[in-house]
């Protein structure tokens, strides 16, 4: 049973969650004139493992990969009750929720919608590239910076953070597909026509090259409106990242020996972010 614990815990994730998924989450602390600091962190724990994770899990349940995915080379086996535990855990984030307010609870249950559509073969989204796409985008991209913002004390949501929160989804859209090339082989087995599937590692390329700048651009100019220091450095920093996820993305040729580097640019990628975020925060508190 402690095995079996552990595989669970392993399939939520966390490391990925915290390192590569929170950087939305994040940076609406920077829109906040008055940040609600306790109840940020621990709402950042709230949706980062018992919604996030939760949701990792489910579908790792439905999708039974042998392979690699998105932070595990090789996923360890799921058992029964993992599929209701998964659930449970999401469940016990949303009434934790209701502790900042109900816009909060609404946004955190629209997630945990679109991550079951994403999931359950009832719809089965993860196998269609658009509608996986739409669940992705608002789970983890758009609802990510808006319950961060929430969560801050950010009140309330205007036309400005809903753009921001719609480049926070092109960033990760850009990318999301790229751990995809490496199980092409099992998603097409369970009849999942992914985006790498459909377009194969050409079309994930010209993904991330249209993407990513725009999105960017959108974060950018937000910054820049809000704490000018920090949009310019943001921008210096992004071109940088651009030009070198750039170099590697069109370097890919989706061979399973490649699984551990594209791993490993992406959590470093994500990490810099998120840690610019941390240092931005801090300026941002001290000055």
């Amino acid at each position: 049973m402690l095995k079996q614990l552990l595989n669970f815990i392993t399939h939520l994730r966390l490391h990925y969650q915290f390192f590569i998924l929170s950087g939305g989450y994040l940076l609406a602390g920077l829109f906040v004139e008055a940040i609600n600091w306790q109840q940020f962190w621990l709402q950042f724990l709230n949706v980062h493992v018992f919604l996030f994770g939760g949701a990792t899990a489910y579908n790792s349940w439905w999708d039974k990969d042998e392979g690699p995915i998105g932070g595990l080379k090789t996923p360890p086996k799921m058992t029964q009750w993992m599929w209701p535990a998964s659930m449970v855990m999401q469940y016990i984030g949303l009434a934790w929720a209701v502790s900042v307010n109900w816009n909060y609870v609404l946004i955190y249950a629209v997630s945990m919608l679109f991550f079951w559509l994403y999931s359950t073969p009832l719809a089965r989204w993860k196998g269609k590239p658009v509608l996986s796409f739409v669940a992705i985008g608002i789970s983890t991209g758009t609802n990510s910076f808006l319950l961060g913002f929430l969560a801050a004390g950010g009140y309330p949501i205007t036309y400005f953070e809903d753009l921001i929160a719609l480049g926070v989804a092109l960033i990760l859209l850009s990318l999301y597909p790229v751990s995809q090339v490496f199980q092409i082989k099992e998603d097409l087995q369970r009849r999942d026509k992914t985006f790498a599937a459909r377009y194969g590692l050409r079309g994930v390329k010209w993904l991330f090259t249209i993407l990513f700048p725009m999105g960017s651009g959108i974060l950018s100019w937000s910054l820049l409106h809000q704490v000018t220091l920090i949009g310019f450095c943001f921008i210096g920093l992004n071109l940088a990242a651009y030009f070198g996820l750039l170099f590697y993305v069109w370097n890919l040729k989706a061979d399973q020996s490649e699984y551990q580097y594209v791993m490993r640019i992406k959590v470093s990628a994500s990490f810099f972010f998120v840690l610019f975020i941390l240092s931005s925060l801090l300026y941002k508190e001290m000055f």
